[in-house]
């Protein structure tokens, strides 16, 4: 088969759906911690900090997962890391269903966390290889199951939380993650052919000569907007059912207002990958990062449950191209080769933010009763990123490249 009709081709696009797929479910694991936190909390009698940890250390192993999984992506192919990562939800979970104490729930996670890693950033590399023309819309797509993901699992395990209690939901997942992954990573067994593997580094390659800093400089820059970025987008996403709770309105409140969040998150991950094949990927992270800022703003003055509602959606939209348009501007610049440990990386950078900040808005309602200057502190972080991306756009088109718009 012609490389160009196997790039952006048919079965690209085969390819992309069944990754969409898994990822939808293999993401779960991110999701069910902040469903059942409120449980956790009230069963271990622990603090709003405390009862974060477990989230924590969930995003803990999906940092070190999207790195250390990325870079086995590179050499052993993405089919037989997603069925191990299968195999590894679905002890996990059954381990977190038999929890003791808070600590041995927060060391479970830790392993369900990496597990979930496979079905993020190194699922993202693996489908960038078989997009050129596309890339952006088909990063964007992949990485919605993250938000399909969780749209849809707080929804449909909210009966079996509210009837049987979180252990219920723990068992639940790990029929789904174990029962569902391992055949269909059988389905990704195809490696992509070196001629098309070259055709995409030789497009990297004049990005680069093209940009107007090195590769590393450009890695590390994205890692520190990334974190940025996230630890502002923590403070909604982790602590949404809990505030919720807090106002009174209850935990399925809560889970619908987080599902209306990722379901905006998903419309607009796809908004910003048609826009990233258009205009670029950095100038789409710098609309997608401000558009933040404004949106987490708008939670300071609400504590009534429509608004709430409306507020969610607002934040969703704007905040959902923020991560892919990272992957669209490593795979736009650097080779094939690299991609799942230098995309890992950077998601690595972003989900570090997330765990930190999901800490630290909790840490800051102990500290002061409410979740209003943990919203301010997400603030403060989103204008740090602003700054790194506008740096990135300035230089990029200030030495006359076009490479980073």
């Amino acid at each position: 088969m012609q490389t160009p009709m196997l790039l952006d081709g048919v079965y690209s696009w085969r390819r992309l759906g069944l990754s969409l797929l898994i990822a939808v479910i293999g993401n779960v694991g991110m999701w069910s911690i902040i469903v059942i936190l409120p449980g956790v909390q009230t069963e271990f009698a622990v603090g709003r900090a405390d009862a974060a940890l477990p989230y924590m250390m969930t995003m803990a192993g999906f940092a070190i997962g999207n790195l250390m999984i990325g870079r086995a992506v590179d050499r052993i192919g993405i089919s037989r890391v997603l069925a191990g990562a299968g195999a590894l939800l679905g002890v996990g979970f059954v381990l977190a269903s038999l929890a003791p104490n808070l600590w041995f729930l927060a060391a479970v996670q830790l392993a369900i966390g990496f597990g979930t890693a496979a079905t993020f950033g190194p699922l993202i590399a693996d489908v960038s290889h078989w997009f050129l023309r596309r890339r952006g819309i088909a990063i964007a797509i992949v990485a919605s199951g993250n938000y399909l993901s969780g749209a849809i699992w707080p929804l449909a395990l909210s009966g079996v939380l509210e009837r049987d209690g979180w252990r219920a939901v723990c068992v639940a997942l790990a029929v789904l993650t174990a029962g569902a992954m391992l055949p269909l990573s059988l389905t990704l067994r195809r490696r992509l052919p070196q001629s098309a593997a070259h055709a995409a580094d030789a497009h990297a390659r004049s990005n680069v000569r093209a940009a107007a800093m090195s590769p590393r400089a450009l890695t590390w820059l994205l890692a520190l907007a990334g974190f940025a970025c996230c630890m502002a987008m923590a403070m909604p996403q982790v602590h949404i059912v809990a505030l919720c709770v807090d106002l009174g309105f209850g935990p399925a409140v809560g889970a619908e207002m987080l599902s209306l969040m990722l379901i905006g998150g998903v419309f607009s991950r796809v908004l910003s990958g048609l826009a990233a094949d258009r205009w670029g990927g950095t100038t789409t992270l710098l609309v997608g990062s401000s558009l933040q800022c404004m949106a987490l703003a708008l939670y300071l003055p609400f504590n009534t449950m429509t608004p709430l509602y409306v507020v969610s959606l607002v934040f969703g939209l704007a905040q959902g191209g923020i991560v892919p348009s990272y992957a669209v501007i490593v795979r736009d610049y650097l080779p094939a080769r690299e991609a799942g440990a230098r995309v890992g990386f950077v998601i690595m950078a972003t989900i570090v933010g997330m765990a930190v900040g999901g800490w630290v808005s909790g840490w800051i309602y102990d500290l002061t009763g409410s979740y209003q200057m943990a919203f301010l502190s997400g603030i403060g972080w989103n204008f740090l990123n602003i700054a790194v991306v506008g740096l990135l756009l300035w230089r990029g088109r200030g030495r006359g490249a076009a490479a980073l718009a």
